[in-house]
């Protein structure tokens, strides 16, 4: 587990290891949210970069007879 300081201005650097292994370059934008006691940081996207993100997901769920 890595750990970061919080700067006296609320600043975190996020470890490099993490920066590449992410693909987070300078200037990225990034979503705080706050989710269970914690803190995550999302990358943000354009429609085009997340265009066939959920490519292969398994859609065969139980549904509702009233679903359907």
């Amino acid at each position: 587990m890595t750990v970061v300081t919080v700067s006296p201005k609320f600043q975190v650097v996020i470890p490099k290891v993490i920066r590449e292994a992410l693909g987070i370059k300078s200037g990225a934008r990034l979503h705080a949210i706050q989710y269970r006691g914690r803190v995550e940081l999302v990358q943000v996207k354009s429609p085009q970069e997340a265009r066939g993100f959920l490519r292969g997901i398994d859609t065969t769920v139980p549904r509702d007879p009233d679903r359907t």
